[in-house]
């Protein structure tokens, strides 16, 4: 078994001795000869285009079509017609019928990469060819079958895409019939130097140059680091550092032009390139906004209390009451009308004149904790800011352009 494993290794080009990628390696040997859906998970950048191509090699339909299909990369209102085809004028610019890759794989295999960005409709679909085989054509209302083996992979988390009604429970336990999990490069730790050692190796011969290599310190750093983009962002480094490093010799402080954050504590954090990353971010920078809110609002507070304490000691020096006699109408009786300018009513005045300041900066500070009118606010400043310019506002605001254009439409900003 050590044997093939490793010659499936050099044939498709997989680095590692790691028990979880051999275990994925032979859960594809062992389901290859059948005929069973198989779903591939693991993170970006984890190798997970490899593990299709083993077990349609190794299947009986290796000599049928294989096609691989990136389904996050096309276009919602295309991806029926890709995937089921469609008759001439079933839409604008369907001059012909086409074949859809369902169609052209017949007795083959189809790899869905990315299967979590699959829209709602077009997983009813694919559920009923999983289920028996058939599938109608955009436009067309003949019932068509297929005799085509579906491997699926996903870097998306589908139980919590079940949950928040993203994708259907009933395909996810169609697809997971036997399921394939990829560890990340940070649990592969005694197969980071072999990788790095093939890239570099790879890279010299590519551009005729030495090898690159790593001291015992970077060695022990790059070991140690979290690899967020995997396998993919190692291969990418390497190659950077192979062409740009005139010295061959790879030490930590080289390390730190490529891998800017090496030495940062290695926590869980939310995946980058997701939305739950972006809001994430957009929270806290909110928060951190209110926080420094409610210490100015503090600060305030304490300057006024201040303030008026130091009104209230002038005011007890006592002040002579003003006496104007007034001559009344020959109707009224005449009296006396005494200004009240004492150091009780300066006392009793500052008293319900703080007790005013406090009550209306506590309504003040209850409002301006609502984290949505503050979200609004903060943007319609920023836009205007810009002159509506939404890049630079987004810019300003430490948000993706795309994430500003959301939040204008979600709270219908003009």
């Amino acid at each position: 078994m050590t044997f093939e494993l490793q010659t499936i290794k050099q044939r498709f080009g997989i680095v590692g001795t790691s028990p979880g990628i051999d275990r994925a390696i032979l859960t594809a040997l062992q389901v290859a000869p059948t005929d069973m859906t198989v779903l591939i998970i693991g993170e970006s950048g984890t190798g997970k285009e490899t593990f299709p191509k083993i077990i349609h090699q190794f299947s009986h339909r290796k000599h049928q079509q294989y096609i691989a299909v990136n389904c996050g990369a096309i276009p919602e209102g295309t991806i029926d017609s890709e995937l089921f085809g469609h008759e001439k004028g079933a839409f604008t610019g369907a001059i012909e019928a086409r074949k859809g890759y369902f169609e052209v794989a017949d007795g083959g295999t189809i790899f869905l990469d990315e299967v979590g960005d699959l829209p709602l409709p077009t997983q009813v679909r694919l559920l009923r060819v999983l289920e028996t085989g058939e599938f109608i054509r955009v436009g067309s209302s003949k019932v068509q079958k297929t005799n085509t083996r579906v491997v699926a992979a996903t870097n998306v988390n589908l139980e919590k895409a079940i949950q928040d009604g993203k994708f259907r429970e009933d395909l996810y336990y169609r697809l997971n019939t036997v399921p394939i999990r990829l560890p990340a490069l940070r649990e592969r730790k005694e197969d980071i130097y072999p990788l790095f050692t093939r890239f570099a190796v790879d890279n010299a011969e590519r551009y005729r140059l030495e090898p690159i290599r790593l001291t015992p310190e970077a060695l022990e750093i790059i070991e140690n680091y979290r690899w967020p983009g995997n396998i993919r962002q190692l291969k990418n480094i390497v190659e950077q550092m192979s062409i740009i490093e005139k010295d061959r010799i790879i030490t930590p402080e080289k390390l730190l032009h490529y891998i800017p954050d090496i030495h940062a504590p290695h926590l869980p954090v939310i995946g980058k390139n997701t939305p739950e990353a972006e809001t994430h971010s957009e929270r806290e920078i909110l928060f951190k906004i209110l926080f420094d809110m409610r210490k100015e609002i503090k600060e305030l507070k304490e300057l006024i209390y201040n303030l008026s304490d130091q009104r209230t000691i002038v005011s007890t020096h006592p002040i002579e009451p003003i006496q104007t006699p007034i001559t009344p109408p020959p109707t009224l009786p005449a009296r006396t009308v005494e200004t009240p300018f004492t150091s009780t009513f300066f006392e009793t005045q500052n008293r319900t004149k703080k007790e005013d300041i406090f009550e209306d900066t506590t309504e003040l500070e209850e409002e301006n904790y609502s984290l949505v009118q503050k979200e609004k606010e903060l943007i319609i400043k920023a836009l205007e800011k810009h002159g509506g310019r939404r890049k630079l506002a987004a810019e300003e605001l430490g948000i993706s352009e795309r994430t500003l254009y959301r939040k204008i439409k979600e709270y219908d900003l003009k």
